[in-house]
């Protein structure tokens, strides 16, 4: 009997030991180091299963081409990047990967929200270039942590590993997310917000942690970073178009945000030219010392790298075993 054929479109190079190690018996598989969907063109076609990444996106120009293919797995938790309505269509699953990062992505929150909150990034890279006195003066005011309030859009696995990490540091933390049930704030000891204006007006950081979808596109852009307090902060370990990062760029012009952590953005990687690239490579600009830029890796240490790998998978040997997938989004 032929082997069935796994293709990994983007992120994931050779050796694929994880992969192979699982999916070998049953399963030829190909990793393609496709860095546009046009990659993909002519080698995805008769795929049995396919493991995507974040690099690219499945779109109706693939998935109408895809012959055998009973599952995408999105290696990931986000899975904006797939068509998965028309992948129904067609008969496909679409499954993510829910569990993989939340550990990693909760501590680079919190680490974000530590390295703007407590003066280090702005104070590391004004003194390495000899901008300012060598004095704690250059981040006043600070403030003490405890009893400062920590604002949480989201709390999924991700959203509530942040709010207990928020909680340790002695933060009042509130959330925003109309989709929860009742009582996730009794479990955890935080308090439920529910209109999002009302928590951006409360927070002195707000921390994203949502999906992206057509609902919270652009949530935060320049009419809802108005209602942030002056002298805020912003971070998003969330996806890249729930935050309008151009807007986040006018608020540190304009002095509104006190500074910002982005570790994902729409386009990645930038365009060079980009406004925003260009103002936080320019040491006159305040973004030079108050924007934090992080290449979409809050997710990243070994440990979870590895949990995406073999968790989609596993994944992929259930649908090709005849088993139903787990994790369906669509």
């Amino acid at each position: 009997m032929p082997k069935s054929k796994v293709v990994i479109t983007d992120f994931i190079n050779p050796p694929l030991h994880h992969e192979e190690k699982i999916l070998g018996d049953i399963a030829e598989v190909e990793a393609l180091n496709a860095f546009s969907e046009d990659d993909l063109t002519g080698k995805i076609e008769n795929a049995d299963a396919i493991m995507l990444y974040h690099f690219i996106s499945l779109t109706e120009k693939t998935i109408n081409r895809l012959e055998n293919c009973k599952l995408i797995v999105r290696c990931g938790v986000g899975f904006d990047n797939v068509d998965r309505a028309l992948a129904r269509e067609k008969g496909i699953n679409v499954a993510n990967v829910p569990d993989y990062g939340t550990e990693e992505v909760a501590d680079s929150a919190i680490g974000m929200m530590l390295t703007l909150t407590r003066g280090v990034h702005y104070m590391n890279n004004r003194l390495q270039r000899g901008a300012g006195p060598w004095i704690y003066e250059q981040v006043k005011p600070t403030h003490r942590l405890r009893g400062r309030t920590f604002g949480i859009i989201g709390v999924g696995r991700i959203g509530t590993a942040t709010a207990l990490r928020a909680k340790a540091l002695g933060m009042r933390v509130i959330y925003y997310d109309p989709h929860v049930p009742d009582g996730r704030d009794k479990s955890l000891g935080i308090e439920r917000i529910e209109e999002l204006d009302d928590l951006l007006s409360q927070s002195d950081v707000v921390s994203a942690h949502c999906p992206r979808t057509d609902e919270t596109q652009h949530m935060i852009n320049d009419e809802t970073i108005a209602k942030m307090k002056p002298g805020a902060f912003l971070v998003n370990t969330a996806r890249g178009g729930v935050v309008d990062a151009h807007a986040v760029l006018r608020a540190i012009e304009g002095d509104h945000l006190r500074g910002a952590a982005l570790d994902v953005l729409e386009t990645e990687p930038p365009e060079e030219d980009d406004p925003l690239m260009v103002a936080w490579r320019n040491p006159s600009h305040p973004a030079y010392d108050r924007l934090i830029l992080n290449p979409h890796a809050a997710f990243y240490s070994e440990e979870g790298l590895d949990d995406m790998r073999i968790k989609g998978s596993q994944n992929c040997l259930r649908v090709l075993n005849g088993q139903k997938p787990r994790n369906v989004v669509n």
